[in-house]
């Protein structure tokens, strides 16, 4: 399976070393071409039982096309993308000869590979791929554009085999003290907190890591917030899933799962990763899965009430605006009213999301944060990846006394109170051909004209008037990956949601 989100097969069948060491030299390539000779790239795996072959041959892959490669071995997505940042800049400050700045070649890296197949079941394994380009607080590393995913992708069909060689990779042990180090400090420097050691303090946390990438880093990195008493479930490093993966209702709900530990061991709230880590789910402190989309909108909270607007020099504070796609729920709308911040959305895909944060940043706005509706927050002041440990921090941080509390402590469940509620619905049409769609979204663009339509990603329709006004959204689109059409609804009710995927239905018929 080839995207925007890099490569994914079954392992031993369509993802094999071959596949893997083809993949990875066509994206090492590209890298040598936008970078120059001998440009490095930071690689790390999910930790998933079969990764390592994988991996490997992903070295001798970027080996062949005379990539330099840092490994940091089992690390989380958002710390590959974290270390891409930290070893140029510790490369850069290197002292050489009489003082002067050495030409370390490790300031000469242009980007990353994940070896993961994300939330995708065990026996799936891929390569995600990271470009170091440029953004704010010295963080750069993100998922490439469609573009350019779809000139990498063409550089594999075109590619044979590899060169037989050797990968020397030069080994990186600190991508978790990296990534906790650079999500402490950027509670401080946002000033949410001066003392970010004791946001858990008191505080019961369970995790579930799901026996990947986030065993070591989430566990070291809740210690580091104060949490004495962590009851880890999902916690070996086996990289053998206890359940199938994704943080969903269903699969944390399972027995012995997530929402049971919470419940019986009386903790406060309930964290769940994805194999990769860059996605977070939370369960409530009653062992209630409270709903991905919630993730992105207490943390865009726990920002826009606890950092002051940033303002340049001589100049008022600059507009906060938060990023997502048009598929994530309008909570985020809701959130970003009450402190006088808007929201800015994107086609559906992380790259998106990103680009557009970019952008705004260098058009002078202050981009509080962005991400998706599937637990996954991206705080530019740590990465611009989603990243599961920015997301733990800011939950925490609204609930301790220490923090968005203000001397008291407060639940999970009355945070998901003061945020008003929707039901999204979802459906999905097959079609014959993924062009089959255009006719569809052409009458439905047309028959929703009253209200505000965005074209960029299909069909978004913001209901502007009826009993719907405000209240609503419907987004219609071809899928990137399928050969279907997604039908999805938001509004305050599931009954409201599914009429209005009912009216969508029948105008699309015509």
């Amino acid at each position: 399976m080839l995207s925007i989100s890099g490569c994914r097969g079954i392992l031993g069948e369509t993802m094999t070393p071959d596949v893997a060491a083809r993949f990875a030299a066509a994206f090492g390539g590209y890298v040598i071409e936008r970078t120059g000779p001998g440009a490095g790239l930071v690689i790390g795996r999910d930790g998933r039982r079969g990764s390592a072959e994988i991996q490997a041959a992903a070295m001798r892959g970027l080996a062949s096309v005379g990539c330099r490669v840092v490994d940091v071995g089992v690390a989380m997505t958002p710390s590959v993308a974290v270390m891409v940042d930290e070893v140029r800049r510790r490369a850069k400050h290197t002292p050489g000869v009489g003082g002067s700045p050495s030409p370390d070649p490790r300031s000469h890296l242009g980007g990353g590979v994940v070896i993961t197949a994300s939330h995708n079941p065990q026996e799936w394994c891929g390569l995600k791929c990271l470009l170091a380009e440029g953004g704010e607080y010295g963080s750069a590393a993100c998922a490439p554009s469609a573009e350019i995913a779809r000139e990498i992708i063409a550089r594999f069909e075109q590619r044979e085999g590899i060169t037989a060689c050797d990968a020397n990779a030069e080994p990186e042990g600190s991508a978790n003290y990296a990534h906790i180090e650079r999500v402490v400090r950027a509670m401080q420097d946002a000033g949410l907190s001066d003392e970010p050691e004791i946001l858990a303090e008191g505080l019961q946390v369970a995790l579930d890591s799901v026996n990947a990438s986030g065993v070591e880093g989430g566990r070291e990195f809740l210690e580091t917030l104060g949490c004495a008493e962590l009851l880890h479930i999902g916690g070996e490093t086996s990289g053998v899933f206890p359940h199938p993966p994704e943080p969903t209702r269903e699969n944390l709900s399972l027995p012995g799962g997530l929402c049971e530990a919470v419940r019986e061991s009386g903790s406060a709230v309930g964290f769940a990763q994805d194999p990769d880590a860059d996605r977070l789910a939370i369960v409530d402190e009653r062992g209630v899965y409270i709903g991905e989309e919630y993730t992105l909108a207490l943390s865009a909270m726990a920002l826009l009430d606890g950092a002051p607007a940033h303002s340049q020099s001589g100049m008022r504070a600059r507009e906060r605006v938060l990023v997502t796609n048009l598929s994530t729920s309008r909570m985020l709308d809701d959130v970003a009213a009450r402190y006088g911040a808007r929201v800015v959305r994107t086609p559906v895909g992380e790259a998106h999301v990103v680009a557009a944060m970019k952008r705004l940043a260098a058009e002078g706005f202050d981009v509080v944060c962005g991400g998706e509706g599937n637990g996954g927050l991206i705080w530019p002041r740590v990465t611009y990846v989603r990243d599961s440990l920015s997301a733990m921090a800011l939950v925490l941080w609204l609930m301790s006394p220490a923090g968005g509390g203000q001397g008291r402590r407060r639940t999970v469940s009355d945070l998901v109170k003061s945020i008003p509620a929707y039901a999204i619905e979802k459906r999905k049409v097959d079609l014959a051909r993924r062009e089959d769609a255009t006719p569809v979204l052409e009458r439905l663009a047309a028959a929703y004209g009253t209200h505000r339509v965005d074209r960029q990603d299909g069909v978004w329709v913001d209901f502007t008037s009826g009993p719907h006004k405000g209240k609503a959204w419907l987004h219609v689109r071809a899928s990137n990956t399928e050969p279907i059409m997604r039908l999805i609804a938001e509004a305050p009710t599931p009954r409201a949601a599914n009429e209005v995927l009912d009216e969508a239905a029948r105008v699309a018929r015509g």
